[in-house]
């Protein structure tokens, strides 16, 4: 097993290995919690794994309660927080009490924003059962809900008491989930880490040292910016068109097929600009079709456009871009919104 200390304002460890989640009972009695348990899953999760999960917890003396919900980004919603406040409110659940986030990032995000609200803070626990979950939406402290206007545009920082991720569950996943997970491993690569991008251009990875890798950069950043004020912008590398792209198919674009269109878009862009060596977009190409993630935008320029305007991370008429320099490096740009148009012009053309 893997361990790896988030050293944010409230400090927590990140558990990577096989058979992890038959010990969450024991692992959250050893954090001094206790009480009340409610799981949070969906209809793919909970035939899977909610059982183990729920008997580990009530081993260890937890009352548990779960609440199922549809699976895909669509439950994301305001009125699914509200349903799972109420059904906490309803089992008498207090401050004390934990959320337990059993599934990919749809759930995580939902889990943890309702923790963060309910008595206005109870406590949060991340069981991240699909690869892009692990490497990304687990860490960190970012929660939301989709408003119709855009992704993740309602939401709090918090931080979980633990992530627990079980690389057992990965055995499950359909090989287009995979994929979409891939998407983010090789965002870290392609904005910070060439010799990860090396490694998965091999034959072989090991991939509880990829896991580890990703939330080992990630927790770094997070500990340097937290509430996303400026470094943590590196991690959106290819999310600006990503989200564009989600927003405008309806959420039936998985986010890591997003990301992965977001990332050739942003590096064609920086290569036609001069701003970015030919070799980065060589190398990232090859690796999206490995791993079966497109590269093509089936949307105009105009249509990304106007659905950037959008992007949460606008601020006084200018948006922060990631944008490569060369394999495995990136800088951060504030552009105008004269500026964003044409760099999307570049990378979709």
């Amino acid at each position: 097993m893997t361990e790896i200390n988030v050293k944010t304002k409230k400090p927590y460890t990140v558990k990577i290995g096989n058979g992890l989640l038959q010990k969450i009972g024991e692992e959250l009695k050893a954090l001094g919690l206790d009480g009340k348990a409610l799981i949070v899953t969906d209809d793919n999760v909970a035939p899977l794994y909610l059982a183990t999960v729920k008997e580990s917890l009530e081993n260890k003396g937890f009352e548990v309660f779960s609440c199922v919900i549809a699976h895909g980004e669509e439950s994301k919603n305001a009125q699914n927080l509200i349903n799972l406040l109420n059904f906490a409110a309803e089992s008498t659940m207090s401050r004390t009490d934990t959320f337990v986030a059993l599934g990919g990032g749809v759930v995580g995000d939902l889990c943890g924003f309702a923790a963060a609200t309910y008595m206005r803070g109870a406590g949060f626990v991340q069981l991240p059962t699909s690869l892009l979950a692990a490497v990304d939406s687990s860490v960190g402290g970012k929660t939301a809900i989709d408003l119709e206007a855009g992704k993740n545009l309602a939401g709090a920082f918090y931080q979980p008491e633990l992530v627990l991720c079980d690389i057992d569950t990965f055995a499950t996943l359909p090989k287009n989930e995979f994929s979409n997970g891939m998407s983010e491993v090789i965002k870290y690569g392609m904005f910070c880490d060439s010799e990860l991008l090396d490694a998965l251009a091999s034959d072989s990875f090991n991939i509880e040292k990829t896991v580890a890798r990703c939330v080992e950069i990630k927790a770094r950043v997070v500990a340097d910016d937290e509430f996303d004020k400026g470094e943590r912008a590196f991690l959106n590398f290819g999310h600006t068109i990503a989200h564009t792209v989600e927003l405008l198919s309806g959420y039936k674009t998985p986010h890591g097929s997003a990301v992965a269109i977001g990332m050739v878009a942003i590096t064609k862009a920086a290569v036609e600009a001069g701003i970015c060596e030919s070799e980065a977009l060589i190398c990232l190409l090859p690796l999206l079709k490995k791993y079966s993630l497109p590269e093509a935008c089936p949307y105009s320029v105009d249509e990304v456009y106007k659905a950037a305007l959008k992007d949460k991370k606008n601020a006084h008429g200018k948006i922060t871009l990631v944008l490569p320099t060369a394999k495995g490096e990136s800088i951060l740009k504030k552009c105008d919104y004269h500026e964003l148009h044409k760099i999307i012009e570049l990378g979709l053309k």
